[in-house]
């Protein structure tokens, strides 16, 4: 008699035949793996049953590397060897990591490098000395390699952080099936898919990122329809504030000491967990000279201190919303991600704002991990009939660089990813053989104003008339948030492609300073905009007109017209250096109409030129 294999409900029927996958939480602070087992997410903890791994890689002068609990333990006597909190580094430039504490190696390479006691070493290679150790982990809990990974990053992350992270993953050995933003894999893991239709929040304050995303699931696909957050703000930051509280208590100068700054941090971070569920929290710090300074921090107290970062992470939230078009009543439900939320000043807080009480089932350190894995088990074919769809948005609008220093917006900012739109160009001047194409970052109309991504350059196209020429330019971004470009001309195929890999990313700052901008200068730019434009249009038409007379003006105009025309072209280039777009208008027109008569004759002219020689009866059909 045959066997028929049996599963449990909710198990796989065809347990041998699951691929193994994980979703990994890349995190400031801490970091986690999860998988699905037997239909359920869940963290996987190490051989002592931990399912943290600190975020902390320790580099020693014998050549080994300490990860996770062992190298925290190493955070304060070997400050400069151990590197903490390396999210915050990741798509870097050295400028904007000279407050960091870290010694930074003196060369001009694009990606910074940290001396450490073990060797130098970038923000990539330490990200995946964590990602070892998790797969590591992973491994030994399922029994073999995995075969695909899910990354979690904050929705805010830009391509050069983003492709830092697929770096690490890579340099670790692990094959990245998709970067999933953080609020995403959050919404996931708290099943809202499973609900009919609704509008969430979801409010991730982690121990160095903030992110607030605004997502919509409706009839199976699950939209971000907007983000905003800080990628440099976070539980770091709370116990910074802290650890700055217990100095002027015990009346120490911050005097740079990076080893000092580790100790205080720690004891800030201890008590600031012990306040999720204690009124107060007795302090018992040891000073630079050896003896030990008591103390009591309160709640109200700690409330009052971080309490200006709180308001900081409703900015974004708000602003989230505008880009939503929503406004708070419109938000059925928030969830709360990050193990900085257990703090129930800051639940109070986004509850009051968003007028609702927050989710806070799912334990907010693993939630993240959870949804991550339950999107690794979709994408790697575990679940066949998964018809969840997730999609997310880009946080900046990308565009390319056209005549007179302007900004073509090929792909706007909170566009749903993966995304590909193309546009159609053509070429300035007679003769043109090759292309320019420069790819820019920002809200702004003007480049000056954007940020600049790339250039490259389209060569082989034929030699026609200005404006003849046809090149389509096709901008794509990936589900993970990363940028190609190509440019291909119609006629003979010629192709050039480019993948955007910025040497660094924005800072916070500037993204901020990039939508604010955007709304401040809203009507400078309309008019800088029209004034450009109409510049362009000016000198098209000079160009025109002055190859014209060049070639035909002496044969087919007598002195009195070639001077009239003369005179227009010299108001025109004269209004052209100010900024009167009517002036420039009224110009160009008088150009056009004094150059009317001239048009006409060179076409009269070409005509005769094509007819000569041949028969009227030759043209009848």
């Amino acid at each position: 008699m045959a066997l028929l294999q049996i599963s449990e409900p909710g198990q796989s029927p065809l347990p041998h035949q699951s691929r193994r996958a994980a979703g990994i939480d890349l995190g400031t602070t801490n970091s986690l793996v999860a998988t699905v087992r037997n239909g359920q997410a869940e963290t996987l903890p190490d051989e002592q049953g931990r399912h943290l791994l600190p975020s902390v890689v320790r580099y020693r002068d014998d050549g080994s590397v300490n990860v996770g609990f062992e190298a925290l333990q190493a955070a304060v006597d070997d400050a400069h060897n151990t590197i903490v909190s390396v999210k915050r580094l990741m798509g870097r430039g050295k400028q904007d990591l000279q407050h960091s504490g870290y010694h930074f190696t003196d060369d001009d390479r694009s990606v910074p490098r940290i001396h450490t006691a073990g060797g130098d070493v970038t923000a990539v290679e330490v990200s995946a000395e964590i990602l070892k150790m998790l797969e590591q982990r992973a491994r030994q809990q399922l029994g073999g390699a995995l075969e695909g990974v899910v990354i979690t990053v904050p929705a805010y992350f830009d391509d050069a952080q983003r492709q830092a992270t697929k770096d690490a993953a890579k340099l670790a050995g692990l094959k990245v099936l998709r970067l999933l933003n953080e609020p995403t894999a959050a919404a996931v893991a708290y099943g809202l898919d499973q609900k009919d239709e609704g509008i969430y929040a979801i409010y991730d304050l982690g121990g160095g990122t903030f992110d607030v995303s605004i997502l919509r699931f409706s009839r199976g696909v699950f939209e971000v329809m907007s983000t905003a957050g800080d990628s440099a703000l976070g539980g770091d930051d709370l116990d910074r504030i802290i650890s700055d509280w217990i100095m002027r208590q015990m009346g120490v100068e911050d005097d740079g000491d990076h080893r000092t700054r580790r100790y205080l941090m720690r004891a800030a971070k201890a008590a600031k967990e012990k306040l999720t569920s204690e009124p107060e929290v007795r302090l018992d710090v040891e000073r630079p000279e050896g003896d030990c300074w008591h103390g009591v921090l309160t709640c109200e107290q700690l409330n009052t201190l971080i309490a200006e970062l709180v308001n900081k992470t409703l900015a974004p939230c708000q602003r989230a919303l505008r880009d939503a078009g929503l406004v708070k009543k419109d938000i059925q439900e928030v969830v709360m991600v990050g193990g900085s939320t257990r703090i129930p000043y800051i639940r109070d807080q986004v509850g009051q704002f968003f007028g609702c009480q927050p989710h806070v089932d799912i334990d907010p350190d693993r939630v993240v991990a959870i949804g991550a894995a339950i999107q690794a088990d979709v994408l790697i074919g575990n679940k066949q009939n998964e018809d969840m769809l997730l999609l997310d948005v880009i946080p900046l609008s990308l565009g390319i660089e056209t005549m007179g220093g302007l900004v073509e917006k090929i792909i706007p900012r909170n566009t749903t990813i993966p995304v590909s739109k193309a546009q159609d160009f053509t070429t300035y001047k007679d003769g043109q053989t090759a292309l320019s194409v420069h790819i820019v970052q920002g809200e702004r109309d003007l480049v000056g104003d954007c940020r600049s991504l790339a250039r490259f350059e389209l060569h082989g196209i034929p030699p026609m008339a200005a404006g003849a020429a046809r090149i389509r330019v096709v901008y794509q971004v990936d589900a993970d948030g990363l940028l190609s470009v190509t440019a291909r001309e119609a006629t003979t195929g010629v192709e050039s492609h480019i993948d955007i890999k910025p040497s660094y990313g924005l800072s916070d700052d500037e993204v901020e300073h990039m939508l604010r901008d955007s709304i401040s200068h809203a009507e400078d730019d309309v008019m800088m905009r029209k004034l450009r434009e109409q510049q362009v249009e000016a000198a098209r038409t000079l160009e025109a007109v002055t190859s014209a007379l060049a070639a035909d003006g002496r044969r087919l105009l007598d002195d009195k017209e070639y001077l009239l025309i003369e005179q227009a072209i010299d108001e025109l280039q004269t209004v052209l250096q100010g900024d009167d777009i009517a002036a420039i208008k009224q110009a160009c027109q008088a150009v056009e109409e004094a150059g009317s008569e001239f048009a006409q004759r060179r076409m009269d002219d070409s005509i005769r030129q094509a007819l000569a020689g041949h028969k009227l009866d030759e043209f009848k059909t």
